[in-house]
């Protein structure tokens, strides 16, 4: 990879959200770069219109977000990610007040002009093209066979009394596509049960917040007997030792962030359908499957190999050879 001779100041920005800012920070890791987080929110009323209809003025968002118009231009970073509607203006508005001096990346479809950018990175089922558009197959993250390992060496001794094979089960929800229902759950307990009594399989669950109590209450129902590590949301976050560890992993559809991480591991990547979708989803699933790497969840365990996604390192690279050949590094 390029080497980076300069100690270049990064801004990683988005609404806060994990999976929003985990684009961000996967991108910064893999070009290098230590970044400085920024959350930001649009005011009232801008946050609530087409991003189209929105001025690409500071006062769109509250002024502490931003430095002053006439701060000297060292003082603007030499490179900003962005990702997500919340970010997209302040990315191109960095861009804009730096006069230039700040490499502008966004990551997700900005629904404005891609040209207020130096890159946007999209997704391939959005379908967004342009010149200076970066395609990926599923989100950007921040795995690396490194991480991994890490993460299975910390994890290790809380679950060196679990049987092999060990089967990591990540479990997403209600989102504004999707929905995880009860039924769907007692069809997902019953199945992890078979796949128990059939390869006496060890489990690594954990779920999110929009899974739902009502929903984690029925699951748990379900592992009571089982050999399961179930993370309790308290302790320190296992989610990279369990991707590290598992020989299969089984991913609700709902996330697409979830759904590349687990495909970054190159294990094999069941995926659990919940009520809903979109086309865009269903576009992002069908690659994924015509290409091998995942595969529905039917209540057994298969074997497969695919080389793992690394897009975050296939994407740093194209940035990092383009900041090069401008001079910026």
């Amino acid at each position: 990879m390029t080497e980076i001779k300069k100690n270049l100041v990064c801004w990683a920005v988005s609404d806060g959200r994990a999976g929003i800012e985990a684009n961000c920070l996967g991108l910064a890791a893999a070009m290098g770069l230590p970044p400085v987080i920024h959350h930001v929110q649009m005011k009232s009323p801008w946050k609530w219109l087409p991003p189209a209809l929105i001025p690409l003025h500071s006062s769109i968002y509250d002024t502490s977000a931003l430095p002053p118009k006439d701060v000297p231009r060292e003082s603007w970073p030499d490179i900003i990610i962005g990702c997500g509607r919340q970010a997209a203006l302040f990315t191109a508005l960095v861009r804009k007040l730096s006069k230039g001096k700040t490499f502008a990346i966004q990551i997700q479809d900005p629904k404005v002009s891609s040209n207020l950018y130096n890159f946007v990175i999209t997704p391939e089922h959005d379908r967004l093209r342009g010149a200076n558009v970066l395609t990926t197959c599923g989100a950007l993250n921040k795995i690396t066979p490194d991480l991994l390992e890490a993460g299975k060496k910390d994890l290790a001794p809380r679950i060196k009394d679990l049987p092999k094979p060990l089967v990591a089960v990540l479990i997403g929800g209600k989102s504004k596509a999707y929905d995880l229902t009860a039924d769907i759950i007692h069809q997902l307990g019953n199945k992890l049960q078979k796949l128990h009594q059939e390869t006496g399989c060890g489990f690594l669950v954990t779920t999110s917040r929009r899974t739902g109590q009502q929903n984690e209450a029925l699951l748990l129902g379900y592992l009571k007997d089982l050999p399961a590590f179930v993370w309790d949301g308290q302790s320190p976050n296992p989610y990279f030792g369990f991707l590290g560890s598992a020989d299969a992993i089984i991913v609700t559809s709902d996330s697409v962030n979830m759904v590349t991480e687990a495909a970054s591991t190159g294990r094999p990547v069941f995926t659990v359908d919940l009520e809903g979708g979109t086309k865009k989803f269903d576009r992002f699933h069908k690659k994924l499957r015509d290409d091998g790497i995942i595969r529905p969840f039917d209540g057994t365990l298969e074997t497969w190999h695919y080389p793992p996604l690394c897009e975050s390192q296939r994407i740093a690279k194209i940035i990092l050879k383009k900041l090069d050949d401008s001079g910026r590094l």
